[in-house]
Formats: structure tokens, C-alpha cells, sequence
């Protein structure tokens, strides 16, 4: 997990190219409906009647992308914001905030459908895709860290985070009965998780575990199973083995209070106070 933003990147453009393959292939052997279907079973619906058959879909839905422009600026941003991301938050928090964005982005686009009467006509027949919900998330925990990190806009020049991410959030309000007024509504919810996820951490609590500890769970499952396969190790015990214990997780509890100390430091002066040695254990951590 050393490059989580770009295997995130990678899973996105693999579904991608996956699904525009089975649309070719479908089309070639005369039998088009295959690539619609396969979509219809990834996108997330806005019926709740079909949403209980597809329940799946709010996980699928965050993966899967509309054309190539579509994919290609949410994937530029989740390079560009996922590595700011990961200069104030570890991996797991990445993870963790992509999922919750993308979750809460698809609850507030099917409760908005079912429940506002103007889309009481279009609920039947729309879909949501795209990781814009997730891309938001991150976008703004990371400028709810660190308000004053400032980031360069080819038109704009250097401008606040929290600036970029108040227009970026107002935008999408304003444009909530436009043409994308579904994928607006998504932007907010996945805005909503990533100031949530933000504001729970500097209360002491990781919401990100809601997400983390099931795949941790998994993880471990599966790494049981393949372990099981294997003949068990033998271990070599060696004299002084415990006081080597003590001496690890004494370095081990030294290492956490410095990244401690650190994103303290963060939090009263922002990032750009850290000396290059901070920057560099902080990095390491995050790894």
C-alpha cells in the first residue's frame, strides 16, 4: 500500500478500459445489449426498488466511469489532491475517506431522487458513476488539515486549499438543477464525508475505521487461508530475545509520539512549518 493513490488510479482505468472492451466486443458479435447490461449491473440506480436488487452498486458505482474525459479529469484531480491528501493523512485514512465519500455521495444522490418531487419523473431512468464523490472527500479533509496549504491553478495562480475547495463545494450547490444535478448532489455528500471524516479526527475519532477494520478482516481472512496451505515455519529461539522485544516496541512507541509531535505542528502552523527532516519521517510514516 506504498502507492495508494495510484493504485486507486489504476483500479479506476481498469474497470474503465474492462468495460469499454465488453462494449466493443458486444457490439462486433451482435449482441449490444451485453455492454449495457454489465453497466447497468456497476452503476448505481436511482430507484430504490432496483437499488435492493443491486445493493452492490453504491461500492461499484465509485469505480466506474462515463467516457474518457470523465475518467480523465477525476482521475487528474485524485493524482493531484490524493498526494496532498497523504502529506496530512496516512494511507489508511485515504482508503478510508475515498469509501465514505463515495457512500455518502450515492445516499444523498438516491435520497435527493426519491424525495424532491422535480426528479419524480427521472428516478426510474437514472444512474450515477464516477469517483467525483470520492475526489470531493478527499479535497476536503484535506483542506479542512490544513486551511492555509496552498495550491497553483493555471489561471488562478497560488490560492488556499480551503479556498479551492469552498468554490468547488459552491459550485456544485448552485448547480444542483442544472443537467448534472444527480452527480451535484453526489459532490456534497462526498464533501460532507471528507469535512466529517476531518472534523471527527481532530475530536479524536477515526471514522475511517468503519471502512478500514471490515477490510482488514477480509485481508486477514484470506492471508489465513493462503497461510494455512503453506507447512509451518520453524522458529529459531535465540538468548536475549525478549529484552530485543522491549527495545522494539519501545523505538516503535518513539516513532508514534514524533508523528504525533509532528502533525501537531501541522495543526498550529500548517505544513509548510515542518523542517525537511519532518517531512521526510512523515512521509515514511504515511508509507
Amino acid at each position: 500500500m506504498q502507492n495508494i493513490v495510484g493504485k486507486y488510479i489504476i483500479a479506476n482505468v481498469a474497470v474503465y478500459i474492462i468495460v469499454v472492451l465488453i462494449g466493443v466486443f458486444s457490439v462486433l458479435f451482435n449482441v449490444a445489449d451485453l455492454g449495457k447490461t454489465v453497466v447497468g449491473y456497476l452503476e448505481l440506480p436511482s430507484s430504490l426498488s432496483l437499488f435492493v436488487q443491486r445493493p452492490w452498486t453504491i461500492f461499484t458505482y465509485m469505480f466506474l466511469h462515463e467516457n474518457v474525459m470523465h475518467i480523465l479529469w477525476n482521475m487528474v484531480a485524485l493524482y493531484f489532491f490524493g498526494r496532498i491528501f497523504l502529506d496530512l493523512y496516512s494511507v489508511r485514512h485515504f482508503v478510508g475517506t475515498y469509501i465514505l465519500g463515495g457512500l455518502f455521495g450515492g445516499l444523498v444522490y438516491m435520497l435527493s431522487f426519491n424525495l424532491f418531487p422535480y426528479f419524480a419523473s427521472y428516478v426510474d431512468n437514472s444512474f450515477l458513476v464516477g469517483a467525483s464523490a470520492s475526489v470531493l472527500a478527499i479535497v476536503v479533509a484535506s483542506a479542512v488539515r490544513n486551511p492555509a496549504y496552498r495550491i497553483n491553478l493555471l489561471l488562478f495562480g497560488s490560492v488556499k486549499l480551503s479556498s479551492f475547495a469552498l468554490v468547488t463545494v459552491a459550485i456544485s450547490f448552485f448547480m444542483l438543477a442544472g443537467n448534472n444535478a444527480g452527480g451535484n448532489f453526489a459532490h456534497l455528500g462526498g464533501a460532507a464525508a471528507g469535512w466529517l471524516v476531518a472534523y471527527m479526527l481532530n475530536k479524536g475519532v477515526d471514522i475511517t475505521a468503519v471502512v478500514n477494520k471490515p477490510i482488514d478482516w477480509v485481508t486477514m481472512l484470506f492471508g489465513k487461508r493462503k497461510l494455512s496451505r503453506k507447512r509451518k515455519p520453524k522458529f529459531k529461539y535465540t538468548a536475549g530475545g525478549r529484552s530485543a522485544d522491549y527495545e522494539y516496541n519501545a523505538n516503535k512507541k518513539a516513532a508514534a509520539a514524533e508523528i504525533d509531535r509532528i502533525l501537531e505542528k501541522i495543526k498550529k502552523g500548517g505544513y509548510s512549518s515542518l523542517s525537511e527532516d519532518e517531512k521526510k519521517r512523515l512521509f515514511d510514516a504515511s508509507k
